[in-house]
């Protein structure tokens, strides 16, 4: 987590805080609606729609240690009775069918192993018109060089992302409607940029933290991704769906 920080800040998400209120615009989240956040990691986007939106909101994410440092922020920023996290799996939710009016998942639907499960899950906790809003990286993995598409590329969270239409084609078959994708490319790009700025100023640094880390392979893999992005074969879309 203190390696990521480094790289992405407190977002760990291309597009940032905007980015989020972009989606809870798109979402049209409403005082008092309750919210999960799946794969909310340290809390950054359940905390700010319970801030700003003034929802409640529960983050279930696989790791402890996610879970406790969301938990603490929460409660530091005074926030701890509308933004609750558990851990739990986005294969295996741990909540009641219908529970929530709205679901919303950040930069991590690219990552489930299995995307039907997970999309089946995302409209099972929802009620009926509930909606469901997620942004992510896409690609054609068609176009994915074999190392990328390997463990480098899954550092990058590429590896495993899929074209727009097949997400759409998911979520659809899990009982979703599809009805607003936007495109944030840019987004991707400047986020792959700001790490490979990062990881060249680190170079300079002789952190205990970073010695077991190749940082100029890094900076060569961020090239090579920002080069995909580049040539139109990889972007980060936003996109709002509602249960039918």
């Amino acid at each position: 987590v203190d390696v990521v920080a480094l790289f992405l800040g407190e977002s760990y998400h291309p597009g940032g805080a905007d980015l989020t209120r972009r989606l809870a615009d798109a979402l049209s989240l409403h005082a008092g609606e309750r919210v999960l956040d799946v794969a909310a990691g340290i809390g950054t986007t359940a905390l700010l729609l319970a801030a700003e939106r003034d929802v409640d909101v529960l983050g279930v994410d696989l790791g402890a240690n996610q879970v406790a440092r969301a938990l603490a922020r929460a409660e530091a920023a005074g926030l701890g009775e509308r933004a609750r996290f558990e851990v739990g799996d986005a294969e295996r939710l741990p909540v009641e069918d219908g529970a929530f009016d709205a679901v919303v998942c950040e930069c991590a639907f690219c990552t489930f192993p299995d995307k039907a499960t997970a999309a089946t899950e995302l409209a099972r906790v929802i009620g009926s018109g509930g909606r469901v809003g997620i942004t992510d990286v896409w690609l054609d993995p068609g176009r994915l060089d074999p190392e990328l598409a390997g463990l480098a590329g899954r550092v990058a969270c590429v590896a495993d992302a899929r074209p727009i239409d097949e997400t759409r084609a998911t979520l659809e078959a899990a009982g979703l409607r599809v009805e607003h994708v936007e495109r944030h490319d840019q987004a991707l790009l400047a986020t792959i940029e700001q790490v490979e700025t990062r990881l060249r100023a680190l170079r300079l640094l002789d952190l205990p933290i970073l010695r077991a880390l190749d940082l100029r392979r890094g900076i060569e893999l961020t090239r090579r991704v920002a080069d995909v992005v580049t040539r139109g074969d990889a972007g980060y879309m936003l996109l709002v769906a509602t249960k039918t």
